[in-house]
C-alpha cells in the first residue's frame, strides 16, 4: 500500500525530497505547506496539494508520514505538530535550534511513542554503515585515533541569505554537524571537545574555518578540520559521491586507526600488516571493502517508508539528533571560551 507523506518546506531541500518521493514507488507525495510563492510552484509542479498553513495540511490530507525541510528554528514546532496527531516524521538537521527545544521534542517522541527520524543522511550511506560495522567487530583493533576534514570553497552568492552570515547560520551547525553525526556514529560517543575558530576570511559574525580536538568515550582521540573558505576535494559530500547536487571528486575525507588496521573513507581501504607480530619497519598491505552502491538519500526514504510501517526504528532518533546537536554546540562554546568543554555539560 502506497504511504501518503506530505513535505513542509519548498527551499533547496525541500525541493530534493520532492524529486526522492516522485522517484520511490511506495511512497506518494499529497501536499505541500510553504508560505512562499516557491512553494506553490513546487506543488503545482509535483501535482500536490498546497497549503500555507502545516497544520492545516495535516488535518486536511491525514497523511502516514511528514518530511520536515522548514528552517531550523521551526523544526521542533512542526516535528510537535505531527506528534499530536499521531504522524512519524522525518526531521531535518540539525534537530532544532537550541538544546532546549530539542528536549522538549525528545520528551514529546518519548512519551508518545510517535516516532521521529533526524535527517542525518549520510548514516544511510554504505561507506558509513560498513566503517560502523568494522570498529564494532574490532576490525581495527582497539580504536586509537581519528582524523576528519571538511573543507570546500562557498559562493559569494550563498551568503545573500541573511541567516547563513549570523550566530547559528555558519558551517559548524550546517555542515560540520554531519561529521560529527558519523564519528559518533561510527566511534561512539565524544566527551570532551576543544576547538579554535576564526572568521579571517570573510569577517561575518559566524566561524568560515575550525580546528577541533575531541575526545572519545572509548578514549580514542579524534581531530576536525572544517572551512568553506578553502578550495579542496576533502570533504564527504564530494568525495562519497553521495551528494544530490556537487559533483563528484574521489578522496578520502575520514581516517581512523586502530591496534591492527587503519581505515579510510569513502575509499574503504583497509591496511594492515601481514601478521600481529609486524611492526612500523614491516610493509603494509591494503584491502579494499567493496559496498552495495547504494544511495543514502533513498536508503533513508526508504528506512522512513518503514518506520511508518512499523517494521523499523529511527536509525536517527530524536535523542540521537540531540546528542550531535549538544557536541556541536560544545564545539561551539569551547572556540568561543578557548578550554575544554564537556557535551555532558550543554544538556545540564
Amino acid at each position: 500500500m502506497t504511504q501518503k507523506i506530505v513535505l513542509m518546506g519548498a527551499g533547496l531541500i525541500g525541493r530534493e525530497h520532492a524529486i526522492l518521493l516522485r522517484a520511490n514507488h511506495r511512497v506518494e507525495l499529497v501536499g505541500i505547506a510553504d508560505i512562499s510563492e516557491a512553494g506553490k510552484a513546487l506543488s503545482e509542479e509535483f501535482g500536490a496539494h498546497y497549503f500555507t498553513d502545516m497544520r492545516e495540511m495535516l488535518d486536511t490530507m491525514k497523511p502516514d508520514g511528514a518530511i520536515i525541510a522548514l528552517p531550523n528554528a521551526l523544526h521542533v514546532e512542526a516535528a510537535l505538530a505531527c506528534i499530536e496527531r499521531g504522524v512519524p516524521s522525518l526531521v531535518e538537521k540539525p534537530i532544532a535550534d537550541s538544546l532546549d527545544a530539542a528536549k522538549l521534542l525528545v520528551e514529546a517522541v518519548e512519551l508518545t511513542g510517535v516516532p521521529v527520524l533526524v535527517g542525518h543522511q549520510r548514516r544511510h550511506s554504505p561507506d558509513i554503515a560498513k566503517a560502523r560495522q568494522l570498529v564494532s567487530e574490532a576490525a581495527l583493533g582497539r580504536l586509537v585515533a581519528v582524523n576528519a576534514m571538511w573543507m570546500t570553497d562557498k559562493p559569494e552568492p550563498y551568503f545573500d541569505a541573511a541567516w547563513r552570515r549570523q550566530p547559528g547560520g555558519g558551517p559548524l551547525l550546517i555542515n560540520l554537524i554531519h561529521d560529527i553525526d558519523c564519528m559518533r556514529f561510527i566511534c561512539g560517543d565524544i566527551e570532551r571537545v576543544m576547538a579554535f575558530t576564526s572568521n579571517a576570511v570573510r569577517s561575518f559574525e559566524v566561524e568560515d574555518t575550525a580546528s577541533v580536538s575531541v575526545s572519545f568515550a572509548n578514549g580514542a582521540l579524534g581531530t576536525f578540520i572544517m572551512s568553506d573558505t578553502a578550495v579542496s576535494p576533502y570533504n564527504w559530500d564530494t568525495a562519497a559521491g553521495q551528494a544530490l547536487y556537487f559533483p563528484h571528486q574521489p578522496e578520502n575525507t575520514y581516517f581512523l586507526a586502530g591496534t591492527k588496521a587503519a581505515l579510510s573513507i569513502p575509499s574503504m581501504d583497509i591496511w594492515r600488516h601481514e601478521t600481529e607480530a609486524h611492526h612500523w619497519q614491516h610493509p603494509l598491505l591494503r584491502q579494499h571493502v567493496t559496498l552495495d552502491g547504494s544511495r543514502a538519500y533513498e536508503n533513508q526514504l526508504n528506512h522512513f517508508a518503514d518506520i511508518i510501517a512499523g517494521k523499523a526504528e529511527p536509525l536517527v532518533s530524536a535523542r540521537d539528533g540531540m546528542m550531535t546537536l549538544a557536541t556541536v554546540l560544545a564545539i561551539a562554546k569551547a572556540g568561543r571560551e578557548n578550554g575544554v568543554v564537556n557535551v555532558a555539560d550543554m544538556l545540564g
